[in-house]
């Protein structure tokens, strides 16, 4: 089987409330609306996403290594909605990921939304409280053997695009430091109350 588009959707935030993963200067570029940021879990290894696809660590490890090439380029660039497409548009372009990393079974990462119409829609939406996904893009193939659907080695990643339906359970993102409760489950509010309660006691 010929590589094909595959595009998998995750959470930025646990539970929808995001971490305190901004440095000093971003707080307060966010806190002075200069710049807009977002975090969270990007992509999972070796757990089955909702589309039933398995990605290994050893593939994950590799394609965040060579994504952060272009994290460190500037370059690594993502669109507001899927575009059937191997390619990022620039004139579609929503945001751009500055910092990339694997955490557990999780790739994480801090996004930067950008001053481009695209974007502006993007920030818009998000300060309205609607409920985003993120989702990865790449290009290859997968085996399906005993119900399982493996992603082999020859997967490449391109991007990460903000989308409207994600795909998987909870796979949804919001604005880093912004509490949103819409959309919560009771599990959820506990352990954003918890992150509060451990974050003023540091």
């Amino acid at each position: 089987m010929g590589k094909q588009l595959l595009r998998e959707y995750y959470a930025l935030c646990d539970g929808g409330v995001c971490q305190d993963l901004l440095s000093e200067q971003e707080k307060r570029d966010m806190a002075s609306g200069k710049k807009f940021y977002m975090t969270g879990c990007m992509q999972k290894f070796d757990t089955p996403n909702g589309n039933g696809r398995v990605y290994s660590q050893k593939i994950l490890q590799r394609e965040v290594e060579n994504y952060w090439k272009l994290v460190k380029e500037r370059r690594a660039l993502g669109e507001l909605d899927h575009p059937d497409d191997s390619v990022v548009n620039l004139r579609n372009a929503s945001h751009m990921v500055t910092d990339i990393w694997m955490e557990e079974k999780s790739v994480m990462g801090k996004l930067k939304v950008l001053d481009t119409p695209s974007g502006n829609i993007l920030r818009s939406l998000v300060d309205s409280g609607v409920q985003l996904g993120i989702s990865s893009r790449g290009l290859g193939s997968v085996t399906e053997a005993q119900g399982a659907v493996t992603v082999n080695d020859d997967f490449q990643l391109i991007c990460f695009d903000f989308v409207s339906e994600p795909s998987t359970h909870e796979a949804y993102m919001y604005a880093e430091g912004k509490k949103r409760s819409l959309g919560l489950s009771k599990k959820d509010r506990i352990n954003y109350a918890l992150n509060e309660i451990l974050r003023k006691n540091k």
